[in-house]
């Protein structure tokens, strides 16, 4: 019905898209820690905690699509 070639290929668009969009995150992190905590160092270490976590969220959330898709 798809071809598998395809579909091979949207995935490692789908996950490279993902991981550039995680580097941009991660590489601008230190800024946005830094800036928040001159309001509070408890919300910049919760905001640093959600965007590490964000990474894996995003994955384990595409992994569950992909395995109900495939059934």
């Amino acid at each position: 019905m798809s071809d598998p070639k395809a579909e091979s290929r949207s995935q490692a668009i789908a996950a490279a898209v993902i991981l550039v969009v995680a580097g941009l995150v991660l590489y601008f992190m230190p800024t946005i820690v830094l800036g928040l905590s001159n309001y509070s160092p408890y919300l910049a270490a919760a905001v640093g905690a959600c965007l590490i976590l964000a990474f894996f969220v995003v994955f384990w959330l595409r992994a569950r699509y992909q395995r109900r898709r495939g059934k």
